[in-house]
């Protein structure tokens, strides 16, 4: 089961059972990536073909040194064509081109175990993550007097609202006579944002204050 069907050489059947192998690997990495997430159609599409197209470059190259230098090198070009995603984008992406790996080399048996055994995993960890208690961090602007000494000033704050909370950047504005403080915070209590920013708003003399998410990359590769 975990050996090499490609042992006699390409033949029309092994090739046809490696191709089928690797579309099934495809639509099962297709299927778990998009489950909890939404990927582009591009994406989706790209996991799914990717093991077949790798497949079909890995026999082609199958004892061509020259091949195999050839294609690295345009593997390499695309790599830098491409816009960096995130975590989960490529340890998809990598499954799906180890399945084509091994389905390339002939080792069937070992693309659907590992492509089965690996998105099982994803789908119990996404599970288990989903039930946990999340902590978002946020970014807190908050705009002061310039009699206000901002060192320390919010330190209770934090300790009682937050679990976590650092000083960015300090910034000043209106001709100098106000600071902007810039924070990342994650919140122990999100129900609790609006008595955190009522309490923050008291200490800073009712100026702007701004608390929002902090500001991701695209999920679009």
């Amino acid at each position: 089961m975990l050996e090499s069907i490609l042992t006699a050489g390409i033949t029309p059947l092994a090739f046809a059972a490696c191709t089928a192998v690797s579309l099934v690997s495809g639509g099962m990495v297709a299927a778990v990536h998009s489950d909890k997430a939404r990927p582009s159609h591009g994406m989706t599409v790209t996991l799914a073909l990717l093991p077949v197209m790798v497949q079909v470059v890995i026999m082609l190259v199958n004892g061509n040194l020259g091949a195999g230098v050839a294609v690295a090198g345009a593997f390499s070009l695309v790599r830098f064509r491409s816009v960096p995603g995130t975590a989960r984008d490529i340890a998809s992406i990598f499954l799906a081109m180890t399945a084509g790996l091994a389905a390339g080399m002939g080792y069937v048996g070992i693309a659907i175990v590992t492509t089965t055994l690996v998105c099982l995993a994803q789908g119990v960890y996404l599970m288990i993550l989903a039930h946990a208690p999340r902590r978002v961090q946020k970014h807190l602007k908050v705009t002061i007097p310039e009699d206000l000494d901002y060192s320390g000033l919010l330190d209770d704050l934090f300790r009682q609202y937050t679990t976590h909370a650092e000083l960015l950047q300090v910034k000043t504005t209106n001709m100098g006579s106000l600071y902007t403080l810039q924070y990342e915070i994650c919140l122990k209590d999100e129900r609790r944002e609006k008595e955190f920013l009522d309490a923050v708003r008291c200490r800073n003399g009712n100026l702007d204050i701004v608390c929002g998410r902090v500001p991701v990359a695209g999920e679009t590769l």
